[in-house]
């Protein structure tokens, strides 16, 4: 007999690797920004009924960081989802550059781009600005979390609202950062394609965006019994 834990691990590194295989493979074979933002929210939504009465189907550090800091989860959990979730973003990269022939394509990484404003003029986006884009966004996806999820008092199912949030923020976010939200998810084609660059900033922004929006719910959004 397999552990609770145990099952809910598993659970999050199937997730998260079709959700680097899915959402990233999209972005890395060309697609539309609306079948990128479509292929992530789908991976979501689909997980979120799957998996989520298994392990709440975080798929996501930033995610399960900002369930720990509003006290939904117990530390070593947290510890263990995040790891395996790294874990499995990294494998469905190495299965991307597999199916893919190569790194060619980018395997969907993230990355700081150019832009192009309202009149044409390219707008480069530095690593502080990325990390302020990549935190607004993060924080948008995991207050869907808390307050859809979590908390269960959505009048929408709680992963429609999720899967939907992580759309609008990747159709935003794609052309300036590539819209990660989610550290493993950037980790994973990093390790695969060999390419570190400005990789702290899809840490850093993910996880100051799901700390604010795990201590938001904990201080102000929780009902109180």
């Amino acid at each position: 007999m397999y552990s609770k834990l145990s099952t809910s691990l598993v659970a999050e590194l199937i997730g998260t690797f079709a959700l680097v295989f899915i959402g990233a493979g999209a972005a890395a074979l060309g697609q539309h920004p609306v079948g990128i933002a479509l292929a992530f929210g789908f991976v979501i939504v689909s997980f979120a009924y799957s998996f989520g009465h298994i392990s709440g189907a975080h798929l996501n550090p930033a995610v399960t960081l900002g369930v720990w800091v509003s006290g939904k989860i117990e530390t070593t959990r947290a510890f263990a989802y995040m790891l395996v979730q790294i874990v499995g973003a990294t494998i469905g990269a190495f299965a991307l550059r597999y199916v893919l022939g190569g790194v060619g394509t980018g395997l969907g990484m993230t990355r700081l781009a150019q832009a192009l404003d309202v009149h044409g003029t390219p707008l480069t986006i530095t690593p502080a600005m990325g990390v302020i884009i990549e935190a607004i966004l993060t924080f948008f996806l995991v207050n869907a979390v808390m307050n859809a999820g979590i908390s269960g008092k959505a009048t929408i199912p709680g992963g429609l609202a999720i899967g939907l949030t992580l759309s609008f923020a990747i159709l935003m976010g794609l052309p300036l950062t590539g819209a990660s939200l989610n550290p493993a998810r950037s980790i994973g084609p990093a390790i695969a394609a060999g390419n570190y660059d400005d990789l702290w900033v899809f840490l850093a922004g993910p996880a100051v965006g799901g700390l604010v929006a795990g201590l938001l719910y904990k201080g102000f959004f929780e009902e109180r019994t």
